[in-house]
This record gives structure tokens, sequence and C-alpha cells, in this order.
């Protein structure tokens, strides 16, 4: 066997473990954005699910917006899993309004705002909010990951060979950002 060959065999086989190697770093990098994407979907469905709630307990103060509202909500609800992020960008946007008018509701019945079920609701609503900002960090520093594998050479190579794409990342809806710096405030808490 001649030097060149065994040097050709093992440049060979170094391509073949890079393949294989960048491979699974990629098919890693996708299920775990999946994986954060679908943690998303579960805080999500429990965020309109007590929202649902407050809705209904508002309905018995302000019934007209009230009904409103709860159709409003179900109708996000059943509306199946988030799939993309500009599905979860448009559920954010969607819960935001939603949120907006319950608040003008408990504003404008102070009886409903000092109902301790009503608080309690609302400190769920915090607990879901904080649980669906932590998993969309989590989804986005993971797409970052994925997407620097995805654009950089020679991983990038690998990645275009195999299907794998960038992720969308999720947004900032800045409205609420800068509406509600803290629910809490929001609450008069």
């Amino acid at each position: 066997m001649s030097t060149t060959l065994i040097i050709i065999l093992l440049i060979a086989i170094g391509i073949v473990f890079y393949f294989i190697s960048t491979q699974r770093s990629l098919v890693n990098l996708d299920e775990l954005c999946k994986n954060a994407f679908s943690q998303i979907a579960v805080q999500l469905n429990s965020r309109w699910d007590a929202v649902l709630a407050l809705a209904k307990m508002a309905a018995q103060y302000s019934k007209h917006e009230s009904e409103t509202i709860i159709k409003t909500i179900e109708a996000r609800r059943m509306g199946g899993q988030v799939k993309t992020a500009a599905e979860a960008n448009e559920q954010q946007g969607a819960f935001s309004e939603v949120l907006g008018r319950l608040i003008a509701v408990g504003e404008a019945y102070p009886e409903l705002k000092a109902n301790e079920q009503y608080s309690k609701t609302m400190d769920g609503i915090n607990e879901y909010e904080e649980k669906v900002r932590q998993s969309r960090m989590v989804y986005n520093d993971t797409a970052t990951k994925m997407n620097r594998m995805v654009r950089q050479w020679p991983s990038s190579i690998v990645a275009s060979m195999l299907h794998f794409g960038e992720r969308e990342y999720l947004k900032v809806d800045e409205e609420k950002k800068s509406a509600y710096p803290n629910l809490d405030e929001a609450f008069g808490k």
C-alpha cells in the first residue's frame, strides 16, 4: 500500500467522520428546537385556559364584553397547536389583545378586581406569562445554535445536503413589553 493511498484513505475517513458528527449535531439541535417549541405550545394552551377562567369570572360583571372575549379565547384555543414561529407570534398578539380587554373590564369593575379568585387567576396568568417568556428564550437560544451550524462553513455543506434549514426566531411583542413591563403593575398589585 502506497503512502498516497493511505493519505487518501485517512482523508476519506476524516470526511466521513466529520459528516456523521455534523449530522448528529444538526439532528440534536433540530430535536432541541422541536422540544422547545413544544414547551411553548403547552404553555400557550395553559395560558389561554387561565384567561378563559378569568373571562368567565368577568362575565358576571360585563356580560356582553365577556361573551365576546370568551368566543375569541375559545376560537384561539380550538385553533390547535402552534406549529411555526409565525403562529406563535400571532398567538402572542391575540393573547395581548384579549388580556388588555380583560384588564379594562377589571378596571371598570373594582369589585371584580378586589375578588380573591380574580386575584389568584391573575397570579396564575402572571406565572404562565413567565413560563412562556422562559420557553421562548430557550427556543430562540436553540434556534441560534441551529442557525449558526446551518450557516457556517463547513457544516453548512452537510446541512444543505441533508436539507436542514434555518429556524425562525420568536419575536418580542414590543407594544406589550412597553405597555406591561411587569404584569403585576398592570394588575395593580
